[in-house]
């Protein structure tokens, strides 16, 4: 790489002077960070910076889900957390996704409303009987929509499922191509003259009265101001950030495939869907908490086996398949499931830890974070 300090005069006044927002991360909070910046301040200079040629960390690492809360999911989480931080989280997901859409072309990103499932083993206890009655109600009053959760009878024999017990229904979740979403944004960001600055880790950075000093590996950049979108990566700056690797695999191509749709089982620990005719099924992070309190991008033999033998015993019994890749992303997770959105001083702020639902709130953290800047 080139340090800045060897750049010419054309290279510095484009990319690396006059900033007047430095965002580090190019992940989906970063560049809805950059885009709302963009509509509240047209003329100003706004910098990504990212340390992998690629965005790096669980953006373009997960499963893809349009996903606010499996019922089995929620009523844990109700068990742990009072009712309002619960249903003020729902609500942050549900309006986060409709955000996403607004910046978003759906068709371009390949969304899917399929409809979600969450599946129990058969020798897991259901839900109380009311309880699918009392998540109707909620999310009634958050976005008028009756009846979201139902029983599903069907489908287990239509997916070709075995040792399934229950099956609830969520209408209003579905799938995105976590590919093409990144490629998006990035495409609108470019389109709106937002600059980029790939492969560049930052090391440090400090403020003073009028600006941000960046120490990064090709040197020092100035900026009047700092947003900080690394999710888990932010864990050495600010306090109940802790990274969460979530594993995921995808098989080669199956022949007459049954599986259509994006499904959650264990009480969203396990999760999976069609891409095509591949599964692609990941999780299992309950398996061994400590070992996947990580930001080392690796998979371990032990919850990769589980994946598969769940694949093998439950969802494809009676379909040979081969796993053609397994690959691992960084989450960021804390006491709360609500992500951190907040200025550290006047000009350095930071919209991280997205509790693994950087899909769903993604776009409105990016929002919200740029709103600090008005």
């Amino acid at each position: 790489m080139l340090p800045f300090s060897k750049l010419s005069f054309w290279e510095r006044s484009v990319y690396t002077e006059g900033i007047d927002f430095t965002i580090i991360g190019a992940g989906i909070v970063g560049m809805s960070t950059a885009l709302h910046l963009r509509k509240a301040h047209p003329k100003a200079k706004i910098c990504i910076i990212e340390r992998g040629y690629l965005p790096t960390g669980a953006s373009t690492k997960n499963a893809g889900f349009t996903c606010f809360g499996s019922p089995t999911e929620l009523y844990e989480d109700l068990s742990k957390m009072s009712d309002n931080t619960v249903w003020e989280t729902v609500a942050m997901r549900m309006e986060g996704l409709q955000e996403l859409f607004t910046l978003v072309d759906p068709n371009r990103i390949e969304y899917q409303a399929s409809g979600s499932w969450d599946l129990l083993l058969s020798h897991e206890k259901p839900l109380p009987d009311a309880f699918l009655d009392y998540l109707n109600e909620k999310i009634f009053e958050i976005n008028g929509h009756r009846n979201t959760y139902s029983i599903d009878k069907d489908i287990t024999a239509v997916s070709g499922f075995e040792g399934i017990g229950t099956a609830y229904h969520n209408q209003l979740e579905g799938a995105i191509h976590t590919g093409k979403l990144i490629t998006e944004l990035h495409r609108l960001c470019v389109a709106d003259g937002i600059q980029f600055l790939f492969g560049i880790h930052v090391l440090s950075f400090e403020s003073f009265s009028d600006h941000v000093e960046i120490q990064s590996s090709e040197g020092t950049l100035k900026s009047c101001n700092l947003l900080v979108c690394t999710n888990a990566f932010a864990k050495d700056y600010l306090p109940d950030i802790s990274p969460a690797r979530a594993q995921v695999l995808v098989t080669k191509p199956i022949k007459n495939l049954t599986i259509q749709g994006t499904f959650h089982m264990h009480s969203g620990y396990y999760y999976f869907r069609n891409v095509g005719d591949r599964i692609l099924f990941g999780g299992g992070r309950h398996l061994d908490f400590e070992g996947e309190t990580s930001t080392e991008f690796e998979t371990s033999e032990v919850i990769q086996s589980e994946l598969s033998r769940i694949l093998s015993t439950n969802l494809l019994p009676k379909s040979c398949f081969d796993i053609d890749y397994s690959w691992s992303g960084i989450m960021a997770v804390g006491s709360e499931k609500k992500p951190i959105i907040q200025k550290t001083n006047k000009n350095i702020a930071f919209g991280v830890r997205m509790g693994g639902m950087g899909v769903a709130i993604g776009a409105s953290v990016g929002k919200n974070l740029s709103n600090l800047f008005l």
